[in-house]
């Protein structure tokens, strides 16, 4: 009598009939034990032979199948009858005189090689995985295990990397979001049974991790495509630094999330995963190439649509990588520069708290991989002005060489700041902060440029000797000249209309290429050039090469080089020109190389040009935006070079601009007829080159005669007069005797963050150790005087501005104990023996300075603070990280922004077993 069989599937009919042709056994016909149903096509192809499936209730149908047989084919006899019902006659004409079992197992086994053993707990699993196994094999069957054993791991995964379309080894969070992606893979594995789908399902929630669910139960909700959007919004609604308990409107967002997940609620650590995986496959696909990169923007613009749609797009700003995100951070960060510019008469101190709560929110602005770094540089420059604003003014300056200095060393970098922050942000909630900002910034500069202008008038119209301050018609004489007689050939460059804002840019770009070394005065602060007036190119470039005051046009200004450096070549804007493909001329070229040339000055127009064809007030001054800088210092390797400029300009300031008439088409000067008016005043005197040796010249920035353009130029603010003086020598600081590698230019309003108020931490004096003398204090820097070429004391001992705020929030005297430990722990004596020579001064000033500064602060301070040439730090913090990692823990790192030094001050005492209160 028959027996109840299971049906059999197609594709274990192919396995089974694939072996039987593989023996050999000349038979054209074998029978499996199974139920006698077949839907699909009646006869197969198998390894190019067509086989005729057959199903058999009866014997008699099973000899009318054989009797009827083509002769190209073979033939499968499907039945339930046992052999003994079949019978002796039929089965002497089917392959090995009898029927076979079709096992789901001995299937398995055969499409992975045939000579492996089956793992129980692959067994256990489910007659599903058999059969999706045998139905889903690869023509060249499944890749075997490395042993013998087929385990459960290594079936499933090859079977569920094959339904995915992923490699079996990317079955993680990463590959289920890529799979994502693909609609068409999607729409496939929702076609399969349903015991098949929900056992590969529940396998890759084993191995996948947790993120695997949220991924699964979005696409058997139908939203499995916006499965790396909902990704990024379970970043948002379960962020990483949130508290154990969510705010209802937190759990509210959440909830309006489940639809999307099939009402299923997500687990803290699958939504912590969801969101992560999510956001790392951003990260890899915005480093692709255009089409990932495309691909990264639509699953970025369709996070922020899920978002509106489920009333949370209120929530963003707490993601890094949506740009709804950037937008509402920026916005948080407008408001805290609003609330933070001080009002006129605030005091001061009462700005601290508004300014550091202004510096967090640009921090969170930084971190966003969405952010326009044009709109975060310009946040960066609002923070420093703000800063900038809650330092103490301090007194107006005594004399004309004060007032250069603090434009050189502070209030340039003001206007550098400045400039940005007028061009504003596209953004009409974050712009009226920057408005407001730059008001309060104006009103302070303006006080400055008032008092500059007031002393300029003084100076000018006593006739007072300069003493040691540096005028134009002084530069080649007390600069450029004893270098040359000094033996170095030297490279003049004149920047046409170059102030002191573009001059600190400038000066960055070639800083950063590491083959120019910055120059100072004794390696002190950098000095400034007091230009003659009114500040017009015909006035100022003609006195620079007369060495006295002039005026003049290019015929007169190479006339006065020739006397006074006969050997010397000056090349203008025509001498600078190149035919195709050369970018320095033969002749210019020739002349830099020519050791009998002592001095090559070249004149670059680009600034100045700027001022009318352009808008100097967005673009960023380096040796690529300023033409031919580049080239000509390649060529000029061996040359010590003086970049200078004739004088200085202001940018347009749009409809706040006042035009003023008057008896002449100059922009930024006007004869002496009548009184001057509102922000003018009269300058008279021997280096007032034009109008008679009387002008009127305002001093208010905003303020013009002539037509408009984007810059201007000619007038008395310090933006003008004040022309900047840098000088540089290729890897070698020592070029030019007298002066020095150069120390820290910024102030430290510009670098540093304010930080809780607390006295100026101070380098404390080292405690004696055996063996070792005590180092001495360094000895405070005297006040500045007027002597600007006496010899200055080191960098090391040089003051920054007065008006600087120091990160300062830990007691002196905290930082002074854990320094003194330090000096005198055996161990540092141990690994100082053994390291590169620090002088115990310099580990002490950098150390209380980051133990002062809550572990933090940038290279640029601590090179300030013990007294370390700029071009000097990156070695010197290499240094002292070496000497503080014991055992190569990270006492000393420094921060992925690469100019933040970080020191773990609590790991440091107990490497170096401090004992410290």
């Amino acid at each position: 009598m028959s027996v109840t069989r299971a049906a059999v599937r197609p594709a274990a009919v192919r396995r089974k009939v694939e072996s039987w042709l593989a023996e050999r056994d000349g038979s054209d016909a074998i029978v499996l034990h199974a139920r006698p149903e077949w839907t699909d096509e009646p006869v197969l192809t198998v390894r190019d032979t067509p086989v005729r499936v057959v199903p058999c209730r009866t014997p008699l149908a099973a000899r009318a199948a054989l009797a009827d047989r083509a002769v190209h084919e073979k033939l499968v006899l499907l039945t339930d009858l046992t052999d003994l019902e079949l019978g002796d006659g039929l089965l002497t004409h089917v392959s090995m005189q009898k029927g076979r079992s079709v096992d789901p197992w001995d299937l398995v086994t055969q499409v992975f090689g045939g000579q492996v053993q089956l793992d129980s707990t692959l067994v256990r699993t489910g007659r599903w995985v058999a059969d999706a196994l045998t139905d889903l094999a690869p023509a060249q069957g499944w890749p075997p295990p490395a042993g013998l054993i087929l385990t459960r791991d290594h079936a499933l995964r090859h079977l569920a990397g094959a339904v995915l379309g992923l490699d079996p080894d990317a079955l993680d969070g990463a590959g289920l979001l890529q799979w994502s992606t693909d609609a068409p893979n999607q729409l496939r594995f929702g076609d399969l049974p349903t015991e098949w789908a929900e056992g590969i399902a529940t396998f890759l929630r084993e191995i996948a991790g947790p993120a695997a669910v949220p991924v699964l139960a979005a696409v058997g909700a139908g939203h499995g495509v916006d499965a790396i959007p909902l990704g990024l919004l379970a970043g948002v609604l379960w962020p990483r630094t949130a508290e154990s308990r969510p705010d209802l409107d937190l759990v509210v967002a959440r909830t309006r999330l489940e639809p999307r997940f099939g009402g299923a609620r997500l687990a803290e650590a699958q939504a912590t995963a969801f969101g992560e995986a999510a956001e790392a496959w951003i990260y890899r696909a915005l480093d692709g190439d255009h089409a990932v990169r495309h691909d990264a923007r639509r699953m970025l613009r369709r996070a922020e649509d899920i978002a509106a749609e489920i009333d949370v797009a209120g929530r963003l700003a707490a993601s890094d990588l949506l740009p709804a995100g950037f937008t509402q951070r920026m916005r948080a960060f407008g408001e805290s520069v609003r609330l933070a510019v001080p009002a006129a008469g605030a005091p001061v101190a009462s700005a601290g708290e508004l300014i550091e709560r202004a510096q967090d929110r640009l921090a969170e602005v930084e971190t966003h991989r969405s952010a326009e770094r044009s709109r975060v540089e310009t946040a960066r420059m609002a923070v420093r002005l703000l800063r900038w604003l809650a330092t103490p003014e301090g007194p107006a300056p005594a004399t004309m060489l004060d007032a250069v200095h603090r434009q050189v060393r502070d209030d340039g970098w003001v206007d550098r700041a400045r400039l940005d922050i007028f061009v504003g942000d596209v953004d009409p909630q974050v712009a009226p902060a920057y408005r407001l900002l730059h008001a309060a910034v104006e009103a302070r500069r303006a006080r400055h440029d008032h008092q500059f202008a007031e002393l300029l008038q003084d100076t000018t119209a006593a006739e007072r000797e300069p003493g040691t301050l540096l005028r134009v018609e002084d530069v080649l004489d007390r600069v450029v000249r004893p270098i040359v007689d000094n033996g170095r050939r030297v490279l003049m460059l004149v920047l046409d209309g170059m102030g002191t804002a573009a001059a600190i840019e400038i000066a960055e770009s070639l800083g950063r290429g590491g083959a120019w070394e910055e120059l100072t005065l004794g390696g002190g602060p950098r000095i400034g050039v007091l230009a003659a007036l009114p500040t017009v190119t015909q006035v100022n470039r003609c006195s620079l090469f007369s060495g006295r005051i002039a005026v003049g046009d290019r015929g007169a200004e190479l006339r006065a080089f020739r006397e006074q450096f006969p050997g010397g070549v000056l090349l203008h804007k025509s001498d600078l020109r190149t035919p195709a493909g050369l970018a320095v001329d033969p002749e210019v070229a020739a002349a830099l190389g020519d050791p009998a040339v002592p001095l090559v000055a070249a004149v670059i127009n680009t600034i100045d040009d700027a001022l009318d064809r352009s808008d100097p007030g967005i673009t960023e001054w380096s040796t690529d935006t300023v033409n031919g800088l580049r080239n000509l210092l390649v060529v000029a390797q061996d040359r010590v070079v003086v970049l200078v400029s004739d004088h200085g300009h202001v940018v347009d300031r749009g409809t706040e601009a006042v035009l003023r008439p008057a008896d002449s088409s100059e922009n930024r000067w006007r004869p002496a007829t009548g009184e001057p008016g509102d922000g003018e005043l009269l300058f008279q005197g021997s280096r007032v080159a034009l109008g008679g040796g009387e002008v009127i010249l305002p001093w208010r920035e905003d303020l013009r005669y002539g037509p408009r353009k984007a810059g201007y130029h000619g007038g008395a603010a310090p933006a003008e007069a004040v022309i900047p003086l840098l000088l540089f020598a290729a890897h070698d600081e020592n070029a030019v005797p007298g002066w020095a590698g150069a120390p820290v230019s910024s102030p430290e309003w510009w670098r540093e963050p304010l930080r809780p108020a607390a006295e100026e931490p101070t380098s404390p004096e080292p405690a004696p150790t055996q063996g070792r003398r005590p180092a001495r204090r360094p000895a405070r820097q005297p006040a500045q005087d007027e002597g600007l070429f006496d010899l200055p004391t080191p960098a090391a001992e040089t003051a920054q501005p007065p008006s600087a705020p120091l990160p300062s929030p830990a007691p002196v005297d905290s930082a002074a104990t854990i320094v003194e430990a330090l000096l005198a722990s055996p161990v540092y004596a141990d690994r100082r023996g053994i390291r590169a020579p620090l002088p115990d001064e310099r580990v002490a000033a950098m150390v209380a300075t980051l133990v002062s500064g809550n572990g933090r602060a940038t290279l640029e301070t601590l090179a300030t603070r013990a007294g370390i040439p700029v071009h000097r730090v990156t070695g010197t913090f290499t240094v002292l990280r070496r000497l503080l990692q014991v055992e190569g823990y990270p006492v000393l790192s420094l921060d992925p922004d690469g100019r933040t030094a970080k020191l773990d001050v609590a790991l440091m005492i107990e490497q170096f077993g401090l004992e410290v209160p």
